[in-house]
């Protein structure tokens, strides 16, 4: 059961990494970088553990800390865009 769902898992992170270079590409949204950045570590990280693959811990916690720093980008662009619109409107938030 736990390797059904650990397979199902990385195919939705190459999903969300894909979606998000669609982001990037077909919607000019640079947040589908961030996004895209951090479920491909995702994925990197989920199949070394799946797999077991020789990589170094140390080259791990790297890559998941560039994924969160990534990850905050992604948001950080969403909650700008966000902002920006509101303000286009008027409104006040």
């Amino acid at each position: 059961m736990v390797s059904i769902i650990q397979y199902i898992s990385i195919l939705i992170e190459l999903l969300i990494t894909g979606l998000g270079i669609l982001i990037v590409s077909q919607k000019k949204k640079m947040y589908g970088l961030g996004i895209s950045l951090t479920f491909a570590i995702y994925f990197f990280y989920d199949l070394v553990k799946f797999t077991g693959l020789n990589v170094h811990p140390s080259i791990l916690y790297l890559l998941f800390f560039i994924a969160t720093l990534s990850a905050l980008w992604a948001v950080w662009g969403i909650y700008q865009e966000k902002t920006i619109v509101n303000k286009k409107r008027g409104k006040k938030r």
